[in-house]
């Protein structure tokens, strides 16, 4: 295979419902500059206004996934050479770490658990709930199972959400 028949990364983005959800074009943007190609899955409650669903499929070139296709259909994305998680909230943090796969975006990322593909996660976790012994224990338990963690985010104001950084987990 000569370099120009290799294929650019392809780099799974998990959106979930948090205020700044919004900004994810950037990670897409940083994403696409690094080569990676991106496809978005996100979760149902996402998906209702938590970031610009045209604007994310306009700038990836994919439909955003949030609901399980049907048995036998085509897998609208090739397997991933990394997944990013951003923002991560409380509540599919500890999901996944539960290994509860009620939604296609925890299932994803159960399933890629076991693929030995990097996985960055950005959480965006209030203080009061980063305290919640239930989400410290879902932390040592995925950075158990190799997960990346970047600085946590509470959504305090002019705070930056570390969008780029999260890409440095998976590079």
């Amino acid at each position: 295979m000569t370099a120009q028949d290799e294929k650019p990364p392809f780099l799974y983005v998990v959106v979930c419902a948090a205020g700044i959800a919004s900004g994810v074009g950037k990670l897409i943007a940083a994403a696409r500059e690094r080569q990676w190609q991106v496809g978005v899955i996100a979760t149902p409650h996402a998906m209702n206004g938590f970031f610009d669903t045209a604007a994310v499929e306009a700038q990836t070139g994919r439909p955003i996934r949030s609901a399980w296709r049907r048995p036998g259909d085509p897998r609208p994305f090739p397997e991933p050479d990394a997944v990013v998680v951003a923002p991560a909230t409380f509540n599919t943090i500890n999901k996944w770490a539960a290994g509860i796969a009620d939604t296609l975006a925890l299932g994803t990322l159960c399933e890629v658990s076991g693929l030995g593909v990097p996985i960055g996660v950005q959480p965006c976790v209030s203080a009061t709930l980063a305290a919640h012994p239930a989400y410290q224990d879902s932390l040592i338990r995925l950075r158990g199972m190799g997960v990346r963690f970047g600085s946590p985010h509470d959504g305090a104001d002019g705070e930056e959400f570390g969008w780029e950084r999260a890409l440095d987990l998976v590079e």
